[in-house]
């Protein structure tokens, strides 16, 4: 069992697997660029299942430190789209009426030895510019088998990991009780203290008055509105004030008074 919950994971350029899938992605890109017609949906379809082989493979092995079953999915898959392939390959020897290698043939036996050789990109890269379209095939076919047994060998493995392993949830689970079963005696961790800011040694420097801008303040005495002060003083009613007026003011002026508005007097003696 690994002592972490997250076991290996990634590295998928070290499967035999992701190789030989790789090999025959390569294999069949420049057979579809050499002998199928452009415009040809055989291509996309050829093209696509080899690079699904190959891209699931490394994807799941990626997946596989969280989650087991996405790994074992994704294999699956990637299995599936090089069967697809094979088929392709066949349908173009059989439509076509070109030979097929037997599995014990000498010619297969020769194709799978390239595989296991130190020198098999070099190999291939001769095949795909210099052979035919029947040898291209039937070599991509070899491929194509060898890729399709370490699927099924790696799937098979993932299986017998996944029973005596079982997934994330379960070493999840299991890390976190060897971990409380270890550490039982020890004091829970205290929480850390908050770090005390830094005292520097420079003397405090006292602080200076704020400068008030005094076009500001002449504003706000502007804008203050005068009936939220008491009235002044010197602002009193005029009626409460004595007379001031000039004495001359009276004697200088003629005496305007109507004869008529004096009461007349009636002679008691006249009829």
């Amino acid at each position: 069992m690994p002592e972490t919950f997250i076991t290996p994971h990634g590295d998928y350029r070290q499967l035999h697997a992701y190789q030989a899938s790789e090999a025959a992605f390569d294999m069949t890109f420049h057979f579809c660029e050499r002998f199928l017609r452009k415009g040809d949906r055989t291509i996309d379809q050829m093209v696509q299942a080899a690079r699904s082989g190959k891209q699931n493979i490394a994807e799941g092995s990626r997946a596989s430190g969280t989650s087991k079953e996405m790994e074992v999915k994704l294999m699956n898959i990637a299995r599936a789209s090089l069967e697809e392939l094979l088929l392709d390959y066949e349908d173009y020897l059989r439509v076509r009426d070109l030979p097929m290698w037997k599995r014990d043939s000498v010619e297969a036996t020769a194709a799978r030895d390239i595989y296991r050789s130190d020198r098999a990109e070099q190999t291939y890269r001769v095949i795909w510019e210099t052979r035919s379209a029947d040898v291209i095939a039937n070599v991509a076919i070899c491929l194509i088998h060898q890729a399709n047994f370490l699927l099924d060998q790696l799937i098979r493995q993932l299986e017998r990991d996944f029973v005596h392993f079982g997934g994330i949830r379960e070493r999840m689970t299991k890390a976190r009780i060897d971990y409380r079963n270890t550490h039982r005696n020890e004091p829970p961790p205290q929480p850390k203290k908050p770090e005390q800011p830094k005292q520097s040694n420079r003397p405090e420097q006292p602080e200076l008055p704020k400068q008030t801008n005094r076009s500001n303040r002449s504003d706000q005495t502007e804008r203050t509105n005068p009936t939220d002060h008491p009235r002044s003083t010197d602002q009193t009613n005029p009626s409460d004030q004595p007379n001031r007026s000039h004495p001359t003011d009276q004697t200088d002026q003629p005496d305007k008074t109507d004869p008529t508005d004096s009461p007349r007097t009636t002679n008691p003696h006249r009829p």
